[in-house]
């Protein structure tokens, strides 16, 4: 079937793609993985759609969404396993009723497990890598693979899974026993502290934070956030078209009225060359871009979004 995008990611932007395939279980992408290269379709994949901006002009290729609405989960003592379609704060809710700790970082988090995997998504000091054991990979034929984390090359928000065209099919996480009460506590706490710097969803669309922090330097010994030199360089009073900069948070771009993908693109351009006249910064985006957009080079469709 066709879709446009803005039914596809949480901005709820981009125009349309040729067919969508949903496939929620490891059995269902590995066909569509094989059938789609012989029939000589082109095609990406994505799973939430949390991190990626999508041009208003859409793409000609087929999208394989690999998401499930049902958590496919299989817990044990020490460690769980985990479909990469499944919701992240899905599996971190789930851990929490069953008395487990380990990805509690990860709490109130948009997006797929598998994509979580392929940035190195986290808060609040921790990040999935932290705990990830094992992760099952299939090529684009539809070949499994398991891999060791230490070959994917992890660093903040990244792997080497954004340059290649492996998908996250399933995963191992190391988790422990934990006090169930205190879990909740803890988890109802981040979920507080999460919606009072960030957007609600159903009512305020964005993509979350669109640069990375930024990386310590010899005169900082941590990271610092990006949000803050972006705040001092004006970003919150920033408007493009119809995206604007989100009040409580100088990092995220929210949709508005009449908003198109390339006034979020333009206005992100804006928000870096501020902060880069200011303090001489470069930040570096977060975000992905897929399709054309005015000003920017096409990037590479492959990777998991």
């Amino acid at each position: 079937m066709t879709a446009r995008f803005e039914e596809l990611t949480t901005f709820r932007l981009g125009g349309p793609c040729s067919r969508l395939i949903d496939c929620e279980t490891p059995e269902a992408l590995a066909e569509a993985m094989r059938e789609l290269p012989s029939a000589g379709d082109a095609f990406v994949l994505i799973g939430g759609g949390s991190n990626l901006l999508v041009s208003d002009q859409g793409i000609d290729a087929t999208v394989v969404r690999y998401r499930t609405e049902t958590p496919r989960i299989r817990l044990g003592t020490d460690r769980v396993e985990v479909a990469g379609s499944t919701a992240l704060d899905g599996l971190t809710r789930h851990l929490v009723e069953a008395g487990r700790e380990g990805l509690m970082c990860c709490t109130g988090i948009p997006g797929t497990v598998a994509g979580a995997i392929v940035g190195n998504a986290g808060a609040w000091g921790g990040q999935v890598s932290d705990v990830l054991e094992s992760v099952m990979l299939m090529d684009r034929s539809g070949n499994l693979t398991e891999a060791d984390p230490s070959t994917l090359a992890f660093s903040y928000r990244h792997s080497n899974l954004k340059e290649r065209n492996d998908v996250v099919v399933s995963a191992v996480f190391r988790i422990s026993k934990g006090d169930r009460g205190a879990l909740e506590d803890e988890r109802e706490s981040i979920l507080v502290r999460r919606a009072e710097r960030h957007p609600n969803l159903s009512h305020e669309p964005c993509i979350g934070s669109i640069f990375r922090n930024i990386e310590p330097t010899s005169a900082a010994d941590r990271r610092q956030a990006a949000g803050w030199f972006l705040e001092q360089a004006g970003a919150k009073e920033m408007k493009e078209g119809g995206a604007k900069v989100f009040a409580r948070h100088a990092n995220i771009i929210v949709k508005c009225d009449d908003c198109s993908s390339q006034n979020v693109r333009d206005l992100a351009a804006r928000m870096a060359e501020a902060v880069r006249e200011k303090f001489g910064i470069n930040l570096v985006r977060e975000v992905r871009y897929l399709g054309r957009f005015q000003g920017e080079q096409l990037e590479q469709d492959n990777g998991f979004y």
